[in-house]
């Protein structure tokens, strides 16, 4: 039976306002994202009296402790829609973001009720509050905003997660010096809660705007383009693919691996940066220029391949972001050498442009759309488990090697493996479906 719900005519297909709309959504988890909170991290750490190490630890623990909660809201996802539980995210992270504002008072206030004047009060402190950074920002939103535009789209799937993840890119590689001018205006408190304030107003116009699918309004994926090129040639019709079915997959572990794998070395990149660069000889300046090369290569290769992605088997994709895995752990075992810098760079452009283009497609593409919230939720917790360890992980390497060169060989020893097991990480979708 056909819906009598009547539904607002646009002038357009009302996917590409989702398309819109969603990506200003993911913009707004930067402060939960790793590359918004290294910015905070050395005002924030002296402002508590935590040491580099223990700060990066709170990290971990309120990282990993939201990584075991995304697999119950990818779930929470396929039953409410994107709408609620996008705006419920962006309404914690604002939250969060005024507390985090406040931490260090919180702090001096439970050591004066406790009577402990301990550095593990902070310590806590910031376990909790980066639990519900890295769940909200990182976590929920960053994943009910992406699945939400992948639903809208089938076949110009890869094109329009183009300019998803072209701006994406740019937005999140620029925040650095965004939040680190509102650092320098109004002081890390001041500067999150300019932040927290623009989440908050941000969730309302997600509430306006945010639709989970196109069937909810009385369209089809694509809209009415997509379904006249459908009539020459239709797109073959997939199996969706319960949870389980979708984890009995090679290709699942294969695919979340290396995406967690590239979250891993971006995450411990990105939080010890400075650190990592001026260990091996060069200067302050140097190190953060970094990223805007890699940004620039990550850009190119996301909209190469997400065009690509339309027609070209995932499985390809997947051994050319190991290939420049490969690249850019060779890279970081050659730093202190001098001859790795430009490794770096490259094989981080590519591996985070391919990233970049399997973390939206591979899974409605896959195991299908029915039960996208909780098959990406379950790869989503693999990824911030992953970012969870990374600059622990890095700056133990730095305490017990004095160089992060045996991380380099960590991930060496991966990509092989990785390798391997991706051989026959084939598409699981069968040939025909009736």
């Amino acid at each position: 039976m056909k819906s009598k719900t009547k539904h607002i005519q646009w002038p357009f297909f009302y996917g590409y306002v989702v398309m819109v709309v969603g990506t200003i959504g993911i913009w707004a988890s930067v402060p939960g994202q790793t590359i918004g909170v290294s910015t905070f991290t050395d005002p924030v750490k002296d402002g508590l009296g935590l040491t580099r190490d223990q700060f990066s630890a709170a990290y971990m623990v309120g990282t990993f402790l939201s990584s075991l909660m995304l697999g119950w809201a990818g779930r929470w996802f396929d039953r409410r829609g994107a709408r609620i539980v996008a705006v419920s995210a962006a309404a914690l992270l604002g939250i969060t973001l005024l507390l985090s504002s406040v931490s260090d008072q919180l702090s001096s206030s439970l050591m004066s009720i406790t009577g402990i004047s301990h550095w593990s009060v902070p310590f806590a402190i910031m376990i909790v509050l980066f639990f519900m950074l890295r769940f909200s920002g990182q976590g929920v939103l960053t994943m009910a905003s992406r699945n939400m535009i992948m639903k809208w789209f089938d076949r110009y799937r890869g094109r329009v997660n183009a300019f998803v993840s072209i701006s994406i890119s740019l937005g999140f590689s620029s925040s650095p010096l965004v939040f680190d001018a509102l650092i320098k205006e109004w002081d890390w408190n001041g500067a999150w809660r300019v932040l927290a304030i623009s989440v908050l107003l941000i969730g309302v116009l997600m509430w306006i705007f945010y639709r989970d699918n196109p069937e909810e309004m009385g369209l089809v994926p694509d809209g009415k383009s997509g379904s006249r090129r459908t009539k020459s040639k239709p797109l073959p019709k997939l199996k969706q693919f319960l949870p389980k079915e979708a984890f009995a997959t090679r290709a699942f572990w294969m695919y979340a691996l290396m995406m967690s794998f590239n979250s891993f070395f971006i995450t411990g990149l990105s939080f010890h940066m400075v650190d990592i660069f001026t260990s091996a000889g060069f200067d302050r300046e140097e190190a953060v220029a970094v990223f805007l090369p890699i940004s620039i290569i990550n850009v190119g290769v996301s909209l190469l391949f997400n065009f690509l992605s339309d027609v070209m088997s995932l499985k390809k994709l997947l051994f050319i972001m190991l290939g420049g895995a490969f690249v850019w752990v060779v890279g970081l075992i050659g730093l202190s050498g001098g001859w790795g810098l430009w490794l770096i760079i490259v094989g981080a452009g590519i591996s985070g442009g391919l990233f970049a283009v399997l973390n939206s497609v591979t899974w409605p593409k896959l195991f299908g759309r029915t039960h996208l919230g909780a098959i990406s939720g379950r790869a989503m917790s693999m990824l911030v488990f992953a970012s969870a360890l990374a600059p622990y992980f890095f700056s133990l390497s730095k305490t017990y090697f004095k160089s992060y060169t045996s991380m380099g060989w960590l991930g060496l020893a991966f990509v092989i493996f990785m390798f391997v097991g991706s051989l026959k990480a084939d598409d699981p979708q069968p040939k025909v479906v009736e």
